[in-house]
């Protein structure tokens, strides 16, 4: 049975259409369909049902993926590390969001670019979660970094870490919410001693949603996303005003935030800094903060070729000391 047949039969089968397998190996649509039929009629058995958009693999078909897809991904390891050995540098392609991407994802992989004669060129692209994965999909990354887990059998993903959302102002809401509410036993006074301006651990613990309510709202997109997600997660309600400044950055919603502009929902990692220097401080700790994953995703695969693996390798050690 001709490899190149099988192939591009696995592709199929992970891409879920004969369009986007095509563009993954670089044919056109009619030579991939030609290849499928030519292994269809070498069978005597059909792999596909072509439906409106895109084919479902009969159950012949699943069961040659299962047998013959990991054995295609040791031939492709194989030949890639001969490749590697032999070539000039590698290229890495990787797609993820501006600041996770930017603050967590490219100073790791940045070490192993020409490190020890293994290394590889880095490229980025930075994106949504469905432009990332889209992207992803068509050939255009090697990895992809989204924070929504991808369907079907031509993405793999991998839970990279968890992220912790905070509530935060400048220090002087702070002071406003303190003194425009009644000393109650939940919340903490002013340690002795401690400088007038609050701290994370000074600040007046907020117990409920109506407390914020005056306090302008900075976010990312009008949807207010970040905000939104915090109070049906801590409050069980939603965000009592839109948004006074939208700035599609998440660095520059901290910066706006902290220039006094009003609250925002930021992720502890970037915003711990500012919150360490007073900048911000938190207006709300709850038992159990809101969390975001991240998911590493490649094509189902791609693992065999030996930068992505040791990429992929490296960000999954790295994180264990993200977020």
């Amino acid at each position: 049975m001709d490899l190149a047949l099988l192939r591009t039969f696995v592709t199929v089968h992970r891409a879920g259409s004969f369009t986007r397998a095509a563009a993954l190996l670089g044919l056109s649509q009619p030579a991939v369909t030609s290849q499928i039929r030519t292994l269809e009629r070498q069978l005597g058995r059909p792999l596909f049902l072509r439906q409106a958009r895109g084919v479902t693999p009969t159950t012949i078909g699943d069961e040659l993926a299962h047998k013959a897809a990991p054995h295609l991904d040791a031939l492709v390891e194989i030949a890639e590390a001969g490749v590697d050995d032999e070539s000039s540098l590698r290229t890495l392609h990787l797609a993820g969001p501006p600041e996770f991407t930017a603050e967590r994802a490219l100073p790791a992989l940045t070490e192993l670019t020409g490190e020890d004669g293994q290394g590889f060129a880095l490229r980025a692209s930075f994106g949504n979660a469905e432009e990332v994965l889209e992207g992803l999909a068509a050939g255009h990354h090697d990895l992809a970094i989204c924070t929504a887990r991808p369907r079907g059998a031509l993405l793999t993903a991998t839970a990279l870490c968890d992220e912790e959302h905070v509530l935060v102002a400048a220090p002087r809401w702070a002071e406003r919410l303190r003194a425009g509410r009644p000393r109650r036993k939940t919340a903490r006074a002013l340690r002795p001693g401690a400088k007038s301006t609050p701290t994370l651990k000074d600040v007046l613990a907020v117990d409920e949603a109506p407390a914020l309510e005056n306090i302008p709202v900075v976010e990312v997109h009008e949807s207010l996303p970040f905000v939104s997600r915090y109070w049906a997660s801590v409050f069980d309600s939603r965000p009592p005003a839109p948004g006074s400044v939208i700035v599609p950055d998440l660095r520059a919603v901290l910066a706006c935030a902290a220039a006094g502009a009003g609250l925002a929902v930021l992720p502890r990692y970037l915003c711990a800094s500012a919150l360490e220097h007073g900048e911000v401080v938190a207006l709300h700790e709850p038992a159990v903060p809101p969390l975001r994953t991240y998911f590493l995703v490649v094509r189902t695969g791609t693992l065999a070729m030996p930068h992505i693996a040791r990429a992929h390798e490296w960000l999954m050690g790295a994180a264990d000391d993200w977020c």
